[in-house]
């Protein structure tokens, strides 16, 4: 196929010139696949022309999925399509240059970092167009009924820590260090970018879904059956986004296997278990968390006010008797405490005022304040967590995630990547080598989804030590070799390999908070199967294990593992950092070059929304980068890092301020705070009017129907004059309000600040979410109405203990009930009531089918 007439392509554009004045080679770049079954089969497509006079060599670094598996390369030129090998690294350079050298045209794709990667295309010549063709495989995980796409299109600048050492082997504009000895390798030039991105991708998942995007407004046509293809609405995107797409609706993820396997050959399976592990009977472990937020120059703008709303939000999801810790870091870091704080009201608010007051500036020395968070919690039989918020922008990942890994054992780190073009690198591979897990937030997509997803990760039930015996069946090579938790209602996955089919079981064996665990999982392995993508996804999983596996090793081992990684590579033609991908086009006669080409590498776009970009013009961030100290003295412990304070202009009083001022004037009468927040529950249209508009461009990340959203939650301190608004709320403003005024306990406190009358106080104010449709499943306010059911459970045991009030007990274990969504909530609310010796309490449990018997059980604690 002749390239010009690929109708998926970008048409021809102006000339663009790089800083040095050679034209710009790249003409644009495209993007096309399927998502189907849980996994998502795409290629990448960049076209290159000459517009000068002689035959030059095209050098593009950019990114991929930092999960995703390279699984082809190909190149069209001179209307043929010819299709890459994988070689040793070192040998497919040889093969690349040897074949520039002697006037034959090639293509080279180095993996620099599984995320970002080096296309070569030498001997371009004058006026002649020439496509490269990157095929890749990666797994997607539907969660809560949202499977989500996220495709980076630039690599952005990212700190470079270290001293200046050794050789330059690449053309990016940062200088080798001792700590990122290929820092010329990933960081490309930026200018202004006029060649752009376009979209083709069919979404096929047997079912009607709702495709929506935070990051493109979207274009999506409906097909036969179920298939719906997206495209952008724009012509050519820019490239300096990444691209996420979300279908809504989407199934989720099924328990089984599944297989690929051709007569006569080696098959490969993926098993799939999604562990059931509740026990209503059993108490929630005590958590001690310490939030660590990036406050670098990259974070400015967008990405540090999603970050404050993450942060805030995250404070809400903890329990009284967790404790926790705040530490912000830049070139170097701050505590809020120097050590772990019990969650209280107080220690609430002041967490508040330290988030609110953060700055984002300086360089990005993430690996110190990691390991002063993992220091801080200590060794303790409390589950340890540690949540990183942060683009994940800096050139030294590997070292960051084995410190981490080495140093906290036990710690588990919870991540959440926050911007425009986020380094999903660090991101996943902090989290799965601590068995933690990783949430990346787009501007525009819903925060509050996001952090209740990731606090159900970090409270669930796990099984860890996990030991898997196959029975009846023989198989070889499983990924990972090193088994990760059984977490409760996520999908636990191994691959694995094997030559006989058959069937059998296999027997996984573990331990559930001290006690022994086993669960028993039949399987069959097919004779004959066909499953696309299935072996390259086992493959990829491979490869990356050894990979890590090797940092560990030196001498003689190394370079067996080394050797080992590149026959399992170039077997099953995957990418790694020790193989490459090259093609070769032999020419002959006019088409054969004569001279050495000269090098012209690709200049990439800023990143959209990075406040530093804005402030120090187009090419500044580079600069910005290489201006910022690459390492700050002084001792772990040392002096705070000066971060500074953004000055609040005088205006509504402090959430403490409002809470003093409305108990001295709030009506005794219970029915007056069940009427007033009904007023707040109520949409209003005058208080509407008075909300800040939401970011110029944002798409709504929402449900069907295009509505947007914004959490407006978690956030008591005032923000500062020209802060983005989160946009509008479903429910209006004043639902915010309600819930702002939650205590740390999860409960309310209107006028008695006794248990009973917080009791009736939180029962009244979940009748209110009731009447106004919000329960414990509600997208923003759900995990705030869990917290208070909790809590409500909990006090209405010590109130049962004590007796006295099983009236009003029984009132709020209804009204409970009415706002828990999910049998897990519910069977806590019906625990509390069945367990009680008050046969006032107990005849709830046979009004719980019956809402309207409920309901007037709350309307007479209203009258009372």
């Amino acid at each position: 196929m002749n390239p010009s007439t690929d109708p998926s392509l970008p048409a021809p554009m102006s000339c663009l010139r790089s800083s040095e004045g050679h034209p710009v080679p790249l003409l644009g770049v495209s993007l096309s696949g399927e998502v189907m079954g849980g996994a998502a089969r795409l290629v990448v497509r960049q076209r290159y022309r000459n517009d000068e006079r002689r035959p030059i060599e095209a050098i593009y670094t950019f990114p991929l999925p930092g999960e995703a598996t390279i699984a082809g390369f190909a190149m069209e030129c001179a209307g043929r399509r010819l299709e890459g090998e994988v070689k040793e690294r070192e040998a497919a350079f040889q093969a690349y240059d040897e074949a520039i050298a002697t006037g034959h045209g090639a293509a080279l794709l180095d993996e620099e970092r599984r995320n970002v990667f080096t296309a070569s295309v030498g001997n371009l010549l004058p006026g002649e167009e020439t496509v490269v063709e990157v095929a890749f495989v990666q797994r997607l995980q539907a969660d809560e009924g949202a499977l989500r796409l996220m495709i980076p299109t630039l690599v952005a600048p990212r700190y470079i820590p270290g001293a200046p050492q050794g050789d330059r082997t690449g053309h990016g504009g940062a200088a080798p260090t001792d700590l990122v000895p290929d820092a010329d390798r990933i960081s490309p030039e930026i200018a202004r970018v006029d060649h752009g991105i376009t979209v083709d991708i069919v979404f096929d998942l047997g079912r009607d879904v709702a495709i929506e995007s935070p990051s493109h407004a979207l274009a999506v046509r409906r097909e036969e059956g179920r298939r719906q293809r997206v495209s952008l609405r724009s012509d050519k995107a820019a490239l300096d986004r990444d691209i996420v797409l979300i279908a809504a609706g989407a199934p989720g993820v099924q328990a089984g296997l599944v297989c690929d396997r051709a007569a006569g050959r080696e098959g490969t399976f993926a098993l799939t278990v999604v562990p059931d592990l509740f026990d209503a009977k059993r108490s929630p472990a005590r958590r001690d968390v310490v939030f660590v937020v990036d406050v670098s120059g990259s974070m400015q703008g967008e990405s540090l006010d999603q970050a404050k709303r993450a942060l805030r939000l995250c404070l809400r999801h903890l329990a009284e008797g967790d404790r926790f810790g705040v530490i912000a870091f830049s070139n170097d870091f701050r505590a809020m405490e120097p050590s772990l704080a019990p969650f209280t009201q107080r220690t609430l608010e002041a967490a508040d005022a330290f988030v609110e007051g953060l700055v984002a500036s300086g360089g990005t020395e993430m690996l110190k304040p990691l390991l002063a968070a993992v220091g801080m919690l200590g060794e303790t039989d409390r589950d340890r967590v540690v949540v990183l918020l942060t683009d994940g922008q800096v050139g030294n990942e590997a070292e960051i995630v084995d410190g981490v890994a080495a140093l906290g054992k036990g710690v588990r780190v919870y991540t959440f990547g926050i911007g425009t073009n986020v380094s999903d690198l660090l991101v996943n591979d902090l989290a799965r080598r601590t068995q933690g897990a990783a949430e990346l937030i787009h501007p525009g997509e819903r925060i509050d989804e996001k952090v209740t997803a990731q606090f159900a990760r970090a409270t669930a039930v796990r099984v860890t030590g996990i030991e898997a015996r196959f029975e009846g069946v023989d198989v070889g090579e499983l990924a990972p070799a090193e088994l990760p938790a059984l977490v409760d209602g996520e999908p636990w996955v191994l691959y694995g390999r094997y030559e006989q089919p058959g069937m059998g079981r296999v027997e996984l064996r573990g331990s559930l908070r001290g006690e022994r665990f086993h669960l028993s999982v039949p399987v069959e392995l097919a004779a004959e199967a066909s499953r696309d993508g299935l072996e390259a996804l086992w493959a990829g999983a491979r490869v990356r294990e050894l990979e890590e596996s090797e940092r560990g090793l030196s001498g003689k081992r190394a370079e067996a593992m080394r050797k080992r990684i590149v026959d399992l590579a170039v077997r099953h033609r995957v990418a790694s950092k020790h193989a490459s991908f090259v093609v070769i086009e032999r020419r002959t006669g006019d088409r054969r070059a004569h001279g050495q080409p000269e090098a012209r590498p690709v200049p990439v776009s800023a990143p959209a929304g990075w406040g530093m970009s804005t402030h120090r013009g187009p090419v500044a961030p580079a600069a910005a980068f290489a201006a910022m100290p690459m390492r700050v003295g002084g001792p772990m412990t040392g002096g705070p890092v000066v971060v500074r304070a953004r000055a609040v202009a005088p205006g509504p009083k402090s959430v403490a301020d409002e809470r003093s001022a409305h108990l001295e004037s709030a009506p005794a009468a219970r029915g007056g705070l069940l009427s007033r927040a009904r007023q707040l529950l109520q949409p209003s249209a005058a208080a509407g009017s008075a909300r800040a508009p939401a970011p110029a461009g944002a798409v709504a990340r929402g449900r069907p129907g295009g509505a947007q959203y914004g959490s407006g939650l978690g956030a008591p301190p005032p923000p500062a004059p020209g802060a983005a608004s989160g946009g509008a709320e479903p429910q209006g403003p004043g639902l915010g309000r309600v819930f702002e005024e939650q205590l740390a306990s999860g409960l309310w406190e209107r006028g008695e600040s006794t248990d009973l009358g917080r009791l009736t106080s939180t029962a009244l104010c979940l009748a209110a979410c009731h009447e106004q449709g919000i329960d414990s499943a509600h997208p923003i306010y759900g995990a705030q109405v869990a917290k208070a059911v909790e809590a409500l459970c909990a006090l209405s045991e010590s109130l049962l203990q004590r007796g006295g009030a099983d009236r009003e007990v029984a009132a709020a274990l209804a009204a409970a009930y009415l706002v828990a969504s999910g049998r897990r909530l519910r069977a806590r609310v019906h625990g509390v009531a069945a367990g009680a010796a008050s046969e006032a309490a107990r005849a709830v449990v046979g009004e719980l089918g019956d809402a309207a018997a409920l309901r007037r059980r709350v309307e007479a604690l209203r009258g009372a």
